[in-house]
């Protein structure tokens, strides 16, 4: 039986499960959101496969993203999870980690949480890729989203992990207009009825 076609080519069963499962389907709850913004911090530099298979000791080392456990994260806590081997051990991105949950509480005090402030970015007239070379690393919307976040104290959100977070959440759907999954992840977009408001 042929192998359905996917965004990009692995022999790596987990990775073609996250492609299949997870990668663009519409998240929208504040702590899901929280994970893949820190989660695509980790990754720079690195592997996105490296970051799955540590995501579930991530998920336990930040308390599974809850935004109110992190924020009361110190220096402490800093230094327990430069120990940790089973992470990414990079001070900058784990103190950012920290931040970007103090900013998730900070969002929340304003009004407008961290899952709606990111769909709140979703672009109106975005049009599914039909090639890789058609992948885009930035957009206007996550340099806007980029500015927004770091007004507020989060970090290690430039636009292009931005961007990586809009994609992995389904504020975009980028996969390839020919993949197997492409329809079925653009209707569950359109049925979490999530729209721009910028």
């Amino acid at each position: 039986m042929a192998e359905p076609v996917r965004c990009w080519a692995s022999n790596d069963d987990a990775y073609n499960a996250y492609h299949d499962d997870e990668w663009g389907r519409p998240v929208t709850d504040e702590s899901s959101v929280l994970e893949r913004l820190c989660l695509e911090g980790f990754q720079s530099g690195l592997s996105w496969l490296t970051i799955l298979r540590k995501r579930p000791a991530f998920r336990d080392a930040f308390a599974a993203f809850d935004p109110d456990t992190v924020a009361r994260f110190d220096g402490h806590d800093v230094e327990r999870l430069l120990t940790n081997a089973a992470i990414v051990r990079h001070p900058g991105k784990i103190e950012a980690a920290i931040a970007n949950a103090r900013g998730t509480l900070e969002l929340r005090e304003r009004g407008t949480p961290l899952n709606e402030l990111v769909w709140s970015y979703r672009p109106d007239d975005h049009r599914s890729p039909r090639s890789r070379e058609e992948w885009q690393s930035t957009s206007p919307e996550s340099n806007a989203l980029s500015k927004a976040l770091k007004r507020v104290g989060f970090r290690f959100v430039g636009p292009t992990t931005v961007y990586s977070t809009m994609q992995a959440c389904g504020v975009v759907n980028d996969h390839l207009v020919g993949c197997h999954v492409h329809d079925e992840v653009e209707r569950e977009i359109a049925a979490a009825g999530l729209r721009s408001s910028h």
